[in-house]
């Protein structure tokens, strides 16, 4: 009990006993308002990526019921491009990475307004079973970078990345990775893991050429989950040219089972971006699934059946240099004629981050479609010219290249025309950052235009060189 006197603080004051998260949400008493979380107990094997089990953990957590069982109650998710980006520096930097596990979490920080939490099932106080305990210290939540520890020494730099009760750390000089170690473990509760191999679901695996990034084990869990470890295999997650539409006239079916296989997918893109294109555009028809939809998925299964451990790349003898590539097909979705925003991110040549967003309003020409395109490939841009900013670099003049010449020179056209008054004005911030100096756009052949695999369906043959010339490779070739 010694975590539960830590984190909760008895009071006197009685309260209604609240049995569900809706049937009461809180109480004015004496001008203050008393808010009321219901805890529930979490209670899960850890594994590593071998599937053995490690440790049991039990964890109480309050109004956790947003996920579904039976769709993604299992999953966790967490800001997986920050994790990408610590990797991609370690590769750059030639250091390895080590990664600690905390017994108890300890990055909590105090609450500025009253919290109250009904007493955790199992521990209610029999004597006072009304009662509720105030809630003395919350996780702590950050910003963009709060997750990410530096320390500089000489010429040389230590790196922490800490998610709750596990952390990920590196250093160019061992000596300070052995310093840290022995702190945190005679400050705190710690289990020393020893070399990164295993974290959030993603397998990592280090040596001297590079770290190597995949999800093989969870791709099998997948496929047996769905029964489909017998499947025939495919090529290619989904083939042109498109027929998937809304099927009015199909034949449903079970809503669960589909929106489960969707977000397992979904899950999955994580380390595996050639899949993401064609799960966004299975995942638009999750309200009512039509078997043409599902057989549409189970392709992308077999896809995976024949590619499991096929993962990220990233090379230690690459640079550093931030590029990135924006795209955008042109009314692609067949229900309501919107285009579909790609964008990637590398350093180095090493992907680190990728997006596929359908565009909130309808384009009436390519070149509006290319146009909003950048403006969400800037955003992302400058996101992680902000993070690597606490990595050490200052960024200015970032190529972003993009296949349409108009969208480029609108952008570096600081003068609104007649072309582009209909067009929202918050995608036109990009043109401030054009005159910043922050970006800048270049023209590149649709040949080389590597924001293909987020934008359209391929051939075999141009799939599998973009996922090459993008990073990624299959160790079972």
């Amino acid at each position: 009990m010694e975590e539960e006197r830590l984190l909760f603080e008895p009071q006197t004051t009685q309260a209604p006993f609240l049995k569900t998260q809706t049937e009461y949400k809180g109480f004015l008493k004496g001008g203050v308002w008393w808010g009321f979380l219901f805890p529930q107990w979490i209670f899960r094997n850890k594994l590593n990526e071998h599937g053995t089990v490690i440790r049991n953990k039990a964890r109480l957590v309050a109004q956790g019921y947003r996920q579904e069982e039976g769709i993604d109650y299992d999953e966790t998710f967490a800001l997986l491009e920050a994790i990408r980006l610590f990797l991609a520096y370690a590769a750059y930097m030639k250091f390895q990475v080590f990664q600690m596990d905390v017994k108890s979490a300890f990055l909590n920080g105090r609450l500025t307004e009253e919290v109250y939490i009904t007493q955790p099932p199992g521990f209610s106080d029999p004597k006072h079973p009304d009662h509720v305990y105030k809630l003395n210290k919350a996780l702590l939540v950050g910003k963009i970078d709060s997750t990410l520890f530096v320390k500089n020494y000489k010429d040389h730099v230590f790196l922490a990345q800490i998610y709750v009760y596990d952390i990920i750390f590196g250093s160019t000089k061992g000596k300070l990775c052995k310093n840290f170690e022995a702190l945190m473990q005679a400050e705190y509760k710690m289990s020393m893991m020893g070399e990164l191999t295993y974290f959030l679901g993603l397998q990592v695996k280090q040596s001297e050429k590079g770290i190597f990034i995949s999800q093989g084990k969870y791709v099998r869990e997948m496929l047996a989950k769905f029964e489909l470890t017998t499947c025939s295999e495919m090529k290619t997650p989904m083939a042109p040219p498109l027929k998937l539409d809304k099927d009015s006239n199909g034949k449903s079916i079970d809503v669960t089972l589909y929106r489960g296989m969707i977000g397992s997918l979904l899950y999955l893109t994580a380390s595996r971006p050639d899949i993401m294109y064609a799960t966004c555009l299975c995942a638009i028809y999750q309200a009512d699934p039509k078997e043409s939809h599902m057989k549409a998925v189970k392709r992308i299964f077999r896809y995976l059946k024949g590619t499991p451990n096929l993962g990220l790349w990233y090379p230690r003898d690459s640079g550093f240099d931030l590029t990135a590539f924006s795209d955008s097909d042109f009314a692609g979705c067949k229900i309501d004629r919107k285009s579909t925003t790609g964008g990637c991110q590398l350093l180095g040549g090493k992907l680190v981050s990728w997006t596929i967003k359908k565009q909130n309003s309808v384009s009436t020409s390519t070149v509006e479609a290319e146009y909003v395109a950048t403006g969400s490939c800037c955003a992302w841009v400058l996101w992680m010219r902000n993070q690597l900013m606490d990595y050490g670099f200052q960024l200015s003049k970032i190529p972003i290249y993009c296949d349409n010449t108009s969208a480029i020179a609108i952008a570096n056209n600081p003068v609104l025309h007649s072309k582009t008054k209909h067009i929202e004005i918050r995608y036109h911030f990009i043109r401030d950052h054009v005159m910043n100096g922050d970006v800048e756009l270049h023209f590149v052949p649709t040949k080389y235009q590597l924001d293909d695999l987020f934008t359209k369906l391929l051939d075999e043959k141009w799939f599998n060189q973009l996922i090459s010339e993008l990073g990624m490779l299959n160790p079972d070739v």
